[in-house]
């Protein structure tokens, strides 16, 4: 049996020559955050984005929560894939990153369907789920403080459909799960929410490896 294979830089290009479908506006917000402090580390990867529309097309989501804007190419990615009528809630802690997102969604079209919500997530999530009710959300996507990562996830569960998608990224922290010494808040907070996926019988989860670890955890129906 084939063990998992090493993703060099030369295989990396070759995927992306072969599957990755980009555009110009994809690729402007991209070099936008890549030059920003810390903007490649904390954006996702051009193929991650383009796995969440499909994932979006496949849950035929119509309503999308985000957790974690940051420059918003995700929400881009997400936000394409819904329908006209459909849309995105997307929660950051602060303006100043969405902010410079939202002129590359005008430019897509799709910014009518984008619903930015400021404020601590442990707080927006409570309040968004009295908002729209258990239940409600099609797919939900995870990608802030890691630290939060558990209450997030247990947050995602409740506001996710039957039969909807909860997506996680970086779970597998830059290999910091696995390093004996790394005992920071965010590495624990992943190993954590890593640890509750694995044992939560409510879910069928898949965490792949792909990019800094990518988790999908479909909410079971009963």
């Amino acid at each position: 049996m084939a063990d998992q294979i090493a993703a060099s830089p030369d295989l990396l290009t070759y995927v992306r020559d072969v599957s990755l479908r980009d555009d110009e506006i994809l690729r402007e917000l991209r070099e936008t955050t890549a030059a920003l402090p810390a903007g490649t580390a904390m954006q996702v990867m051009a193929e991650e984005g383009q796995l969440l529309a499909l994932l979006a097309g496949l849950t035929s989501a119509r309503l999308v929560v985000e957790v974690g804007t940051f420059t918003g190419y995700s929400t881009l990615c997400l936000a394409r894939a819904l329908p006209a009528d459909g849309r995105l809630i997307t929660l950051d802690v602060t303006a100043r990153w969405p902010d410079i997102g939202a002129e590359y969604w005008r430019r897509a079209g799709v910014a009518d369907r984008i619903d930015v919500r400021v404020g601590d997530a442990t707080e927006t999530l409570p309040a968004l789920l009295a908002e729209l009710g258990a239940g409600s959300v099609d797919l939900v996507f995870v990608d802030a403080d890691k630290a939060n990562y558990l209450a997030y996830y247990e947050a995602a569960f409740d506001l996710v459909r039957p039969g909807g998608l909860i997506v996680l990224d970086n779970t597998l922290f830059f290999g910091r799960v696995v390093r004996p010494d790394a005992k920071d808040p965010d590495t624990e907070g992943i190993r954590a929410v890593n640890a509750r996926l694995r044992d939560d019988q409510r879910v069928d989860v898949s965490l792949l490896v792909m990019a800094d670890g990518i988790t999908l955890a479909r909410k079971r129906s009963g």
